[in-house]
């Protein structure tokens, strides 16, 4: 492999090649935010998904490494999240028993699979799937998936046996269950919660006030899931909380992962790569869009193939260390972009800051209560809660509005799989509907251009003999009728139309039928008298008219300019002036 191939696959040579002491200084102090930002998160995340906390840690190590090889991102920071979790308990909820051996060897086999998804898809050039979810479907998913992860976690603050994946099955499961509420232990989870809502800006005002600037103030908030850790271990270990009924972590295996081949079932394949395709497609979706906009601000640039080969190698990564499914994470890649990343060398200080805690911390987590990290997760998950779209989308778009809706309540009701399908198969029908209705606009001259403009938008100068019309949308099967339906209606609104002018300059292609709609409006008017005109067509576009045969058959002409059309067809319609018929493909 030459040195160019190298740098195509393995993206880290390029930030390699100019790393300096500036960068490696940087890259260190934000690693070591990252790395107490993620302890607690890591922990939670493995709770989430049902997994022992321990595989938290792991699923944050060589991912790390993983992504920083392959991705192209210079600051996204790759391990467990929020929604991934989710996805990954209730695809395994429904394949095998939460707690077991088999669970845990059957997340292992879900994250080679996405892992194997997203390597292909990359390799295959396939990162414009991220465009099949439009940005109102994944706002609403992840809005609704916010709401199920909170709810999910209640039932660790009240100290309650709940369950469910949908948000009635949870409300009730709670209701049901409500009599084993725990008082110690939600007075803790209320304490640590509400100490954390309020470190999201109280913290920052107070150190504002003490001189620290607003950036490091900022960094100093992040750190408040550590200081929440910290201080209920504290508290379970001195009052022995453990023993009157406070739900606790208890042992984490001192060490880091043990390294191990997968073992490969087909019969967990078969009922997990549904599941494992999902969680791939949301995964990449999640991590490309935060990788674009912090991107954006640097002036660097994302590649999509890249990104599948990164987040793939890191799920395999993750799976060859005994843990879960892991993307890119919004809360810890802005923290790590706000600590001042310059390059993906931060990520991998942070996989040995997590190394390090999982060898030298584990035993002093013992009594870490698990209410406090279902209240690092409810608050997480605050900011993926975005009710605004509402409110945007309904001034904006009522059918992204619907969109938005539709898919909040498909998750709330379904679950989040049947929520990712119905956010996919409602981007495509959206998609279609609007193709279906292409913007056909009647024109008019402009006095004084050469320029045509929309006649309920502008003063222009129109003749009733001539019909201009401007399709501004390529011709396909879905929207091709409705084109013919605009034409006979304008035609039955008004028989002196004796010329109909298509102005093609939005169409880059055509399909077969389309062809064929042409094909029958050029004969249907010509049996009524009118000529069909073409002006400003494509050279790919007339190609396959060409081709096809229908400009041996057009009744009119080919013109370069729409302004070259409208002034042929004004002599035309002037009885003292000769009108030439089927001009072949002229201006073409």
């Amino acid at each position: 492999m030459d040195w160019e191939a190298r740098k195509r696959w393995l993206t880290a040579i390029e930030w390699m090649q100019a790393y300096d002491t500036d960068a490696l200084k940087a890259d260190l102090v934000a690693g070591a935010v990252v790395t107490m930002m993620l302890i607690p998160q890591s922990l939670a995340y493995a709770l989430l998904a049902g997994m022992p906390p321990e595989t938290g840690l792991y699923a944050s190590m060589l991912p790390l490494f993983a992504y920083a090889i392959f991705g192209s991102s210079r600051t996204l920071s790759v391990g467990p999240v929020a929604i991934v979790s989710l996805m990954t308990m209730v695809a395994l909820s429904n394949v095998v028993e939460p707690g077991s051996t088999d669970y845990i060897s059957a997340a292992v086999t879900l994250a080679l699979l996405s892992g194997t998804f997203l390597l292909i898809m990359g390799l295959f050039n396939f990162g414009f799937v991220a465009n099949f979810l439009s940005h109102t479907v994944v706002s609403g998913f992840i809005t609704a998936s916010g709401i199920i992860i909170a709810l999910s976690q209640v039932r660790h603050l009240l100290g309650v046996t709940a369950n469910g994946d949908t948000l009635p099955k949870i409300v009730t499961s709670l209701f049901e269950n409500i009599d084993q509420l725990h008082i110690v232990t939600l007075v803790l989870g209320i304490a640590v919660l509400g100490f954390l809502f309020w470190a999201r800006t109280g913290i920052v005002k107070l150190f504002i006030h003490v001189g620290v600037t607003r950036e490091n103030a900022n960094l100093i908030a992040k750190g408040a899931p550590i200081v929440g850790v910290i201080a209920t271990i504290i508290l379970v270990s001195l009052f022995h909380l453990d023993k009157q009924g406070v739900s606790v972590i208890g042992n984490i295996p001192a060490g880091l992962p043990q390294l191990t081949w997968p073992e490969i079932s087909l019969d967990l394949i078969e009922q997990l790569w549904i599941s494992a395709l999902s969680i791939a497609v949301i995964g990449y979706v999640e991590s490309v869009s935060v990788g674009k906009t912090l991107a954006a601000k640097q002036r660097q640039k994302i590649d999509n193939n890249k990104e599948l080969i990164g987040l793939g190698v890191a799920n395999i990564a993750s799976a060859f260390s005994g843990a879960f499914p892991v993307t890119g994470g919004l809360s810890r890649t802005v923290v790590n972009y706000d600590a001042g990343a310059v390059t993906q060398a931060a990520g991998i200080y942070a996989a040995i800051g997590i190394a390090l805690a999982s060898l030298y911390l584990a035993p002093a987590m013992y009594y870490l209560p698990k209410a406090t990290l279902a209240a690092t997760i409810i608050i997480a998950v605050l900011a993926l809660l975005d009710f605004s779209i509402l409110k945007k989308t309904w001034n904006f778009s009522k059918s992204d509005f619907l969109a938005v809706v539709s898919t909040i309540f498909g998750t709330l009701l379904l679950g989040v799989e049947a929520g990712v399908a119905f956010g996919v198969l409602l981007s495509l029908l959206l998609f279609l509907y609007r193709s279906s209705i292409p913007h056909i606009a009647e024109v008019g001259l402009i006095e004084g251009t050469q320029h045509f403009r929309n006649i309920k938008r502008f003063h222009v100068t129109t003749y009733p003999e001539i019909l201009n019309l401007r399709v501004d949308e390529s011709l396909f099967f879905a929207n091709a009728t409705c084109l013919e339906d605009c034409i006979y209606q304008r035609l039955y609104d008004d028989d002196r139309i004796s010329h109909v002018v298509l102005i093609c300059s939005a169409i880059n292609e055509i399909d077969f039928t389309a062809m064929e709609v042409l094909y029958a409006v050029n004969d249907r008017l010509l049996e009524q008298g009118v000529m069909l005109h073409l002006s400003e067509v494509k050279g790919p576009v007339i190609d396959s008219l060409r081709f096809s045969g229908f400009l041996e058959n057009l009744s009119g002409r080919v013109y370069l300019s729409q302004f070259a059309a409208f002034e042929s067809l004004i002599t035309c319609i002037n009885p003292e002036s000769p009108c030439l018929n089927n001009g072949g493909n002229h201006g073409a």
